[in-house]
């Protein structure tokens, strides 16, 4: 589609991906790659924005290496996280270690996402199969009879419809297109939000604290080079009380918790320059219809507990390329082969969505009640602090999580 053209335009593809975050970026690089003719629509004009997951872990770093792009992609900016230390009650606590992981890329890259996903549109521009249109907003889906057929998008020259022979949902928590599908969600909760801020940082101030807990609260500090990330935690439903208190009474309480802040603190000036992350866990028990896939957060919305989000969203890219690419040469794959997905995803996100649960019942949720008794540090964060080889299993499960995805969908002729 180009700018002169008129409304009520339509263009046949292959394979509609909606959504431009990492699952349908790399989807769309990975289908483009293998020649299927795709489309991915992205509704905003760039790819700037906040709540972003910026983790990017070592089964990412894997696949862009199998994908030939790895050395480009550590050009980029960023920083890199081994050992994740915290202050629990002010005890300090080592959570993982990822320089024990016998992986090729031992580290967590934070990275900023829009850097990622841009890498990933560029790097895609030298497959003709592969096309982005940013500023598309899939407002409907196309039916045939029971068959999902294409989505009607809106653009900023009217509306196209796009006929697709697979209509595959990367929209994230609130999908638009698995909401016009009608798919159930299944709610599993969170007891937390975020309040997700900047603060400066000077180039001579170092802190390897990456979280920190005390009762009634509980904070994640990022070291991005020129400022501070901050992640501050809050009970489920409390962000007006919050606002209520004030924002200095808020940003005294941060100050407290993470004194090396102080300095940098001042560039909070307003709720304004708070964002607030509604932090939800649930997944779809069914991820299909009849030409239509749902992956990555349209399938399953994950807690920032371990910053798995994006690197889940990139498996789910993998795998979905790897068993449908071939499928799709010859047309839309059958709903039994489209669910051949959730049959190889779903174990891998129960089990991380459970270990989630588990943090947040038996660590968030007790830091989030406050009282005045002393925080204790739980059992398994003292064994895992006092006993180093330990930290190589929570590393593990972090950094590569459950059954991690390695690319097998071959690159067309020429690619």
């Amino acid at each position: 589609m180009t700018s002169d053209q008129q409304p009520n335009q339509t263009m046949k593809v292959r394979c509609c991906i909606v959504g431009g975050g990492p699952a349908g970026m790399m989807l769309g690089y990975l289908l483009g790659r293998a020649g299927i003719d795709v489309v991915v629509l992205e509704k905003h004009a760039d790819f700037f924005r906040d709540f972003r997951g910026d983790t990017v872990h070592p089964s990412t770093l894997q696949v862009m290496d199998e994908l030939g792009l790895i050395d480009g992609f550590l050009k980029l900016p960023h920083q890199r996280l081994q050992k994740m230390d915290g202050l629990f009650g002010g005890t300090p606590v080592r959570i993982a270690d990822l320089s024990r992981l016998r992986t090729k890329y031992p580290f967590i890259a934070f990275m900023p996402q829009w850097d990622f996903l841009n890498f990933l549109r560029e790097a895609g521009r030298r497959f003709a199969s592969l096309k982005v249109m940013m500023s598309t907003e899939a407002v409907d889906l196309i039916r045939r009879g029971e068959t999902v057929a294409g989505v009607r998008a809106k653009t900023p020259d009217g509306i196209i419809d796009i006929e697709a022979d697979l209509t595959i949902a990367c929209d994230g928590r609130h999908s638009t297109v698995r909401e016009r599908a009608g798919l159930e969600v299944e709610e599993i909760g969170a007891p937390m939000d975020v309040l997700w801020f900047r603060a400066g940082r000077r180039p001579d101030e170092t802190e390897n604290v990456f979280a920190r807990v005390e009762p009634g609260k509980m904070m994640i500090t990022f070291d991005r080079g020129d400022y501070w990330q901050c992640a501050y935690v809050i009970a489920k439903g409390q962000h007006e009380a919050v606002k209520a208190r004030g924002l200095q009474a808020l940003l005294d309480d941060v100050t407290r918790m993470a004194p090396i802040l102080r300095s940098g603190i001042a560039e909070v000036k307003s709720f304004d320059d708070i964002k607030l992350l509604t932090v939800a866990i649930n997944r779809l028990e069914r991820w299909t219809q009849p030409g239509l896939l749902c992956i990555g957060d349209a399938a399953h919305a994950m807690s920032p507990v371990g910053g798995v989000g994006v690197n889940l969203a990139v498996q789910d890219a993998v795998a979905t390329a790897n068993l449908l690419a071939d499928k799709l040469q010859r047309g839309c794959p059958t709903e039994d082969e489209l669910d051949a997905i959730r049959r190889r995803r779903e174990f891998p996100v129960k089990m991380t969505q459970a270990m989630q649960v588990i943090v947040q019942n038996n660590i968030i949720s007790g830091a989030l009640q406050g009282g005045d008794r002393p925080l204790k540090v739980p059992l398994v964060v003292r064994l895992v602090t006092a006993l180093p080889w330990l930290q190589g299993i929570p590393a593990r499960l972090l950094a590569l999580g459950v059954r991690p995805e390695h690319v097998h969908s071959k690159a067309a002729p020429g690619y």
